[in-house]
Formats: structure tokens, C-alpha cells, sequence
């Protein structure tokens, strides 16, 4: 295995280690209001992302698959990792549902493997297309207007 694609395996592989726990540690549907609020509007983030994606192909993995088309459409004209953003919003209102120092950890430990990876990701997508440089410029990485 090249050390790109271990790098790439090694992101989903810790990703995937803290979603486990997080789910496996607490309900998969937050009960106090404002974080059953906080997840839905992350699940609704993804959905979104998922219908404008329809027409691309999806990958887990950091690196641009072959015949990959740049999105900049739906949620892509705000934050340029929708799904990352999902992942963290849905999540981070888990862990504040029910918190223990294990789930926060875990939550950290998410956050830092997903921003690694998506700055990973944007060194592939300029390479790969060179209008990501001007689309990097009109859209921020997670949090529309502020990163």
C-alpha cells in the first residue's frame, strides 16, 4: 500500500473508531430538546449533501476518484465539507446529550482526524482541479462565513 492511500485509510479508519464509540456508548437519538434540534439539522445537512453528491461519486476516502466531478452546488456554495460538517454536528449532539469524558475525548479526537483530513483532501483537490483554489476563496471549510 502507498503511503497516500494508507494515509487516506488510516482518516477513515480513526473516523470510523470514534463514530463506533460514540454510538455504541449512548443513544443514537438525542432526548433534550436542542440537541435532538442539533442533530436533526445535521442529519438534514447530510441529506442535503447526499442529493446534490446523486450525480458524483461518493468516496470515504480522501483521495479524488477517477472521472470525479468538482460540486460547488446545494451545500457545497457554503462549506466545502458538508459531510464532515454532518458527521460533527450529529455527533457533537450525541455527546452532549448524554457526556462523559470518554464520548468528549472521542468527540475531540473526531474534530482533529476530520480538519486533518479535509486539509489532506484539499491538497488533492488542487492538484486534481485547478478552479479549487477560486472555490476555496467564495466558501469556508466546515462552519458557513466563519471556517
Amino acid at each position: 500500500m502507498r503511503s497516500n492511500q494508507l494515509r487516506s485509510a488510516l482518516f477513515v479508519v480513526i473516523q470510523f473508531a470514534c463514530l463506533g464509540i460514540i454510538f455504541l456508548t449512548g443513544p443514537w437519538l438525542a432526548k433534550n430538546p436542542p440537541w435532538l434540534a442539533l442533530e436533526l439539522l445535521g442529519a438534514a445537512l447530510g441529506l442535503w449533501t447526499l442529493w446534490t453528491m446523486r450525480s458524483s461519486r461518493f468516496n470515504i476516502l480522501p483521495d479524488v476518484l477517477e472521472g470525479a466531478q468538482l460540486v460547488t452546488a446545494g451545500p457545497y456554495r457554503f462549506i466545502r465539507h458538508p459531510m464532515y460538517a454532518t458527521l460533527l454536528l450529529v455527533t457533537l449532539a450525541l455527546v452532549l446529550d448524554l457526556p462523559s469524558p470518554l464520548r468528549m475525548v472521542t468527540w475531540q479526537v473526531l474534530l482533529v482526524d476530520l480538519v486533518l483530513k479535509l486539509s489532506y483532501e484539499e491538497g488533492l483537490l488542487v492538484q486534481r482541479f485547478p478552479a479549487y483554489a477560486v472555490y476555496q476563496q467564495s466558501s469556508k471549510r466546515l462552519i458557513p462565513f466563519v471556517f
